[in-house]
């Protein structure tokens, strides 16, 4: 039996091989992931208790079925989920059964299991990011559509729309009708910084208290600078030009980068899990399953 992602054998197939384990076959891994399939559900007996690792490791779904085979036919445990996409697996077991028991058969399987139990940790850092990431791209948005039908045609008039409409833009500017629409601008674009940009301003605040200037503290005063000037040119005498749209393209920009082209190290102590399924003991049918018996769902909700 060898690992179909590698072409060798591992320590997992080696545990299933001396454990006496069916492999799951590959028509079964496909089926439970379709998309018609509907989560799988296992018994679990109501004393049972739910402990969730993040691991390194499980990088096929043939490995994620192996694992939960392996898992499952220890005394004690009901259900297994493991989840390659998360990071994490998922077990119920009897109280007998310690959290240490199962790290051990986790890491007797070839898998690095995080030392500090951080999983639930590392799931709401990756919920975090996420968020951040869908305020920044969101609010930007939102600022970026006023820019682009109302403001930039009047800076660039040769390149939007005729002189007519250019100048009736231009009248709205003029009146009363700007400070409802600079402080919206503001409001945005305020907002996505303080969200999306949050452990980039601590980290900041940190190194500056302590004496440093780093890249960090550079971005969120050149950031914070330009929010102040765009809010002096929208709401004082001060003639200048409001940036707000440079203050969400900035935002959303370092943003995305973090999320996708660099680790950020703020959250990125815990690595990127997201969350761990209930886990399974067999598939079973809805109408079996007694009306008092708890039921998880056993494939991290896929």
């Amino acid at each position: 039996m060898t690992d179909d992602h590698r072409g060798r054998s591992t320590r997992l197939d080696a545990a299933v091989r001396d454990r006496g384990i069916d492999a799951p076959a590959d028509s079964a891994l496909a089926d439970a992931s379709g998309p018609d399939s509907g989560p799988r559900v296992a018994r679990v007996p109501e004393q049972h208790v739910h402990d969730t690792f993040s691991v390194e490791g499980i990088d096929t779904k043939r490995r994620e079925g192996l694992l939960e085979a392996v898992l499952r036919d220890r005394d004690g445990v009901s259900a297994a989920s493991a989840t390659a996409r998360n990071g994490t697996v998922g077990v119920h077991h009897d109280p007998s059964v310690s959290r240490d028991d199962i790290r051990e058969t986790l890491t007797a399987c070839g898998l690095v299991v995080d030392p500090a139990d951080r999983a639930f940790e590392a799931r709401r850092a990756s919920q975090f990011a996420s968020a951040r990431v869908a305020v920044a791209v969101l609010f930007g948005l939102m600022v970026a559509t006023p820019y682009i039908a109302v403001l930039y045609p009047t800076r660039i008039e040769w390149l939007f729309y005729d002189p007519m409409t250019v100048s009736y833009l231009q009248s709205l500017l003029d009146s009363r009708m700007a400070t409802h629409f600079f402080v919206n601008l503001g409001a945005l674009s305020g907002i996505a910084f303080l969200v999306a940009c949050a452990p980039r301003i601590r980290r900041a605040l940190g190194a500056l208290a302590e004496g440093r200037l780093t890249t960090d503290a550079l971005f969120v005063g050149g950031v914070a600078g330009l929010f102040a000037y765009s809010t002096a040119a929208a709401f004082t005498g001060f003639d200048g030009t409001v940036h707000y749209d440079l203050v969400a393209y900035a935002v959303a920009g370092a943003t995305l980068w973090a999320h996708f082209g660099a680790a950020d190290p703020a959250a990125e102590d815990h690595g990127a899990a997201e969350s761990a399924g209930s886990a399974p003991d067999a598939e079973v049918a809805e109408g079996e399953l007694a009306d008092g018996d708890p039921v998880a769902m056993t494939d991290g909700g896929r």
